[in-house]
């Protein structure tokens, strides 16, 4: 058996925080979420993004040889910086499964929980934890 066919029956999720760009306008924006989609469900990624103008928090799951070579390329992406691991583990079930990428972003329905989980009123999620940012993408996926 390769070892791809090993690492394909073991899952990991990764949770990470990166600054955008100044540069990363509401169309380039989209043009990542549209990305991220086709690119997850033809790898067997699905996850979790959360995005404002600043910041990016993103939880992604699948087999151990995407998420890393989808990690080599989130690193390269010129339209972040800064990233930084929250959180690397192996999971037994996909917890955004249905989901090649959900995404939400702060508004005002949502304000509360973005407040809930943030130590500042403006959101930051270099300031989070792994337990409260997966919370938090939790909560939003909810609303």
């Amino acid at each position: 058996m390769s070892q791809n066919n090993i690492d394909a029956h073991i899952l990991i999720s990764m949770t990470y925080a990166s600054r955008a760009n100044s540069d990363v306008s509401a169309e380039d924006f989209n043009e990542i979420l549209k990305q991220a989609q086709e690119n997850n469900a033809a790898n067997g990624i699905t996850g979790m993004l959360t995005f404002n103008k600043d910041y990016f928090l993103q939880t992604i799951e699948g087999p151990r040889a995407q998420i890393n070579r989808l990690l080599y390329g989130l690193i390269a992406d010129q339209r972040h910086y800064d990233l930084q691991l929250l959180e690397t583990r192996e999971i037994k079930h996909r917890e955004w499964a249905k989901w090649s990428m959900n995404y939400a972003s702060p508004t005002e329905q949502n304000a509360a929980v973005y407040l809930k989980y943030s130590t500042t009123v403006n959101f930051n999620p270099y300031l989070l934890n792994a337990e409260s940012a997966n919370n938090l993408m939790r909560e939003l996926s909810s609303i």
